[in-house]
């Protein structure tokens, strides 16, 4: 018997091979699409997994309140946790189990012989091996850190130098040009979908030393990590943290709660103190668009296989007089319906196999098929399960509830409870691509509209290098000789990258004349050279800028978001003290946005000194060759600062890199809305295809009666655009009320407009009545006389 069942359902997709290509193809693009997903999907709810202690590890989160809004620091690549925090909450917080300090992440230049590469790396304690899972491969948790300038590198890292030699423990790297460490470790690479990622770590006491400040509880520039026992009471724990800080310092404005791994990278998103979600939201919408997509391919098979019923109408009734039953009946199409589907999946890997290359480059992921993996194989498995129900049980159903004996009469089967049924899901395959190409349209208008925002700056032409070595040292002969290139603009430090906030920069303890005792906010201070603002691009509101580093050293500029805070009136002329130290304000800046590109420009200050500089500035000539330009800077950097390799970017891919979230959410969806399209039209074509062969006879009388091939065109494609034009009534609402759901995350947001409703029906409809056309327009040109003696 099982036999038979394959081989009628052979010849069936054999006989009926347009048919058979438009399911399984619209399947497999489907199961694709959800394929895809799944694996993206996958890999984010698998962050931080590698862990072995991931339930029992928590980063030191803290919340801030200042003027009323309370501002949060995750913990985790904030840095914004005092130094001896982790020693305090060990020993005196009972069911914590260890703690551990990681530093700011820095990209260190490592150099063995001629050979020089930037590693990223950072300085922790050494009971951060034994928190997080970290396996060493040469070399030991316990002996790593014995000796102060110790290092422990990646397999990545010790390749990087020394090839494929066996041992890299005991040779020496020198950092920076200046110290030299010893290798004492090579530990395995920390996963791509790790939150903490490094090539490199050394003693944290390397990075007390140098920043002594640390260990005092007054400032707040460190990662702190807390394992806790099993089965502690996180809730007892946060009610110990709260106000742990304030008894070491009682000035001290941060609340500190234990933020978990689990959350750190799907629900990092906080709103005025509360946790509010974060990439879980992307997490759930892609998943929900996979299921759509697979759903819309699956509504081509149903509508297919009950419209094409008619043509299975004998083979039904021979069956039934036969002897066989519904139930059997039942089984030979829901088989049939899962054949096709395992085909569709077969060819929905193999297309996943070949376009995962790129789908890696757009997700900025290293995914593979794994197809070895037992929860893939039951993915698989489960796919084609669910995909051959839903699409085989309707037509299933339907084709074995024909009554043999009306069959052999010829009469007519009343089929009109199908028609309904297939129209209602034409109808519910293009709301949901309409719905997609308006979520794409406006998606794509909010990224615009932040994009072409007035920044306070000009991004343009600006490109920014990391300070190293003599770089400041050298300063005064850089800009000049930069300058006599001729390709040069302008040329100045700063101590902050100018479109981020900067973990370090912000600071709250400015005091003025007059200043309101309860005003309690968060300021960005940065310290610049004269000439950054015209080389940022900046405009000046009053005053003027700096001009002298000697002179401007005891002079201040603010933004003006700062100068609102203070009394009405010029704020040009006032002190402002600092830590002490007694700041005249010399003039205004216009604000700029950083930071939250959405939000409010938040104030900053300015300050001329040039010793904390971290970033070097350059404006390029208008209209100058940018690789000739680069050349010559480069020449210029070779000549002062040449034991570093010359590195730079352009401020107008950082500030894209902001993006990177709204950009795959703007991709993702327009390749989705463009598939969903065209699953949705390759179900319209098999319909009006099988409309046009079921009027045959009817085209024919109407052609020898005189019809024109215009008016046929349009008998057989009017119904078709009526049912998009319905989709389109329900699809504006819902799209609408998404859409408006999501601009909310957004402080700077789009207004929607009018005609993005409009565009998507009339482009759906426009779609939809050139793939109807094609079979219509064959139908109507066909010979009369021919369909009339053969039907």
């Amino acid at each position: 018997m099982l036999k038979n069942f394959f081989k009628t359902t052979f010849r069936t997709l054999a006989k009926n091979k347009t048919y058979s290509f438009l399911n399984i193809f619209g399947l497999a693009i489907g199961i694709t699409c959800a394929a895809l997903i799944f694996l993206w999907v996958e890999d984010e709810m698998n962050y931080d997994n590698w862990n072995v202690k991931k339930d029992r590890l928590y980063a030191i989160a803290n919340n801030q309140d200042y003027d009323g809004k309370v501002f949060t620091f995750d913990g985790v690549g904030s840095n914004a946790t005092p130094g001896p925090l982790a020693a305090a909450i060990k020993a005196e917080i009972p069911g914590v189990a260890n703690t551990g300090r990681i530093s700011q992440h820095e990209n260190t230049l490592f150099s063995l012989g001629d050979k020089s590469v930037y590693e990223d790396g950072t300085f922790i304690d050494p009971s951060i091996f034994n928190m997080f899972t970290i396996q060493f491969i040469e070399g030991n948790a316990n002996d790593a850190f014995r000796q102060l300038y110790s290092m422990v590198i990646t397999e990545k890292m010790a390749k990087h130098f020394f090839g494929n030699e066996s041992n890299a423990v005991g040779k020496t790297l020198k950092a920076d040009n200046d110290k030299s460490y010893t290798i004492t470790g090579v530990i395995k690479d920390i996963p791509e979908n790790s939150s903490v990622r490094f090539e490199w770590v050394a003693p944290f006491e390397i990075y007390l030393k140098q920043n002594d400040y640390l260990k005092t509880w007054s400032a707040n520039s460190i990662n702190t990590f807390v394992e806790l026992m099993p089965s502690t009471n996180t809730a007892s724990i946060n009610k110990q943290l709260y106000g742990f800080i304030q008894k070491k310092q009682p000035t001290s404005n941060s609340r500190a709660f234990l933020f978990s791994m689990n959350d750190w990278r799907l629900r990092d998103g906080f709103n005025n103190g509360k946790q509010v979600g974060g990439r879980i939201e992307y997490v759930r919408m892609f998943s929900v668009i996979a299921w759509i997509v697979l759903i819309i391919a699956c509504i081509n098979f149903m509508n297919l296989a009950t419209a094409r019923s008619e043509k299975r109408a004998k083979e039904v009734g021979v069956r039934k007089v036969m002897g066989a039953g519904k139930k059997i009946l039942i089984l030979q199409f829901i088989g049939e319906a899962l054949c096709m589907s395992a085909l569709a999946v077969i060819a929905g890997v193999i297309i996943v196999w070949l376009v995962l290359p790129l789908f890696n480059t757009l997700v900025q992921k290293q995914l593979t098929l794994q197809l070895g993996n037992p929860l893939h194989i039951l993915a698989m498995i489960g796919i084609t399960a669910i995909s051959g129900l839903i699409a085989g049980s309707y037509p299933a159903l339907y084709l074995s509830s024909f009554n043999p004996i009306y069959v052999f009469k010829g009469i007519k089967l009343k089929n009109g409870g199908a028609s309904l049924v297939r129209k209602g899901l034409v109808v519910l395959q293009f709301t949901i691509s309409i719905i997609l190409i308006i979520s794409t349209v406006i998606i794509y208008q909010q990224i615009q509209h932040i994009k072409n925002r007035d920044l306070g700056y000009d991004r343009n032409n600006l490109l920014s290098m990391p300070v190293r070595g003599d770089m400041i040292k050298n300063f005064d002969a850089i800009k000049q000789e930069m300058l006599s290139t001729g390709a040069v603009e302008n040329v100045a430090l700063n101590s902050m990258n100018t479109i981020n906030t900067g973990d370090n920069g912000p600071i709250s303890n400015l005091e003025w004349q007059g200043k309101n005792p309860n005003l309690n906010v968060l300021v960005s201070f940065r310290s610049i050279t004269p000439g950054f603002i015209a080389t940022a691009g900046m405009q000046m509101r009053e005053g003027r800028e700096f001009v002298n580093v000697k002179t401007d050293s005891a002079n201040m500029m603010v933004t003006e978001a700062f100068a609102k805070l203070m009394d009405k009136g010029s704020p040009v002329g006032k002190v402002v003290t600092f830590n002490g130290t007694h700041l005249t304000i010399i003039g205004v800046v216009k604000d700029f946005v950083y930071g939250d590109l959405y939000g409010s420009p938040d104030p900053v200050v300015f300050a001329c000194l040039p010793q904390y500089a971290s970033f070097l500035y350059v404006r390029i000539k208008p209209r100058q060759n940018t690789e000739q330009a680069l050349a010559k800077l480069e020449g210029v950097m070779k000549k002062y600062n040449g034991a570093y390799p010359f590195e730079y970017s352009f401020v107008d891919d950082q500030f894209n890199q902001q993006f990177t979230s709204e950009m795959l959410i703007s991709k993702l969806s327009r390749i989705f809305a463009v598939l969903a399209i065209i699953i949705s039209c390759l179900g319209l074509f098999g319909l009006a295809a099988y409309t046009a062969e079921r009027r045959t006879k009817e085209i024919g009388i109407r052609k020898v009666l005189g019809a024109s091939i215009a008016s046929v065109t349009s008998l057989l494609s009017k119904e078709f655009i009526q049912l998009v034009f319905i989709s389109s009534i329900i699809a504006f609402p819902v799209a609408w009320w998404a859409m408006h759901g999501w601009l909310q995350n957004y402080a700077y947001r789009i207004t929607i407009s009018w005609w993005v409703f409009i565009t998507a029906g009339v482009t759906a409809m426009l779609i939809a009545l050139v793939t109807v056309s094609f079979q219509a327009v064959r139908a109507a040109v066909g010979n009369p006389v021919k369909s009339l003696r053969t039907e």
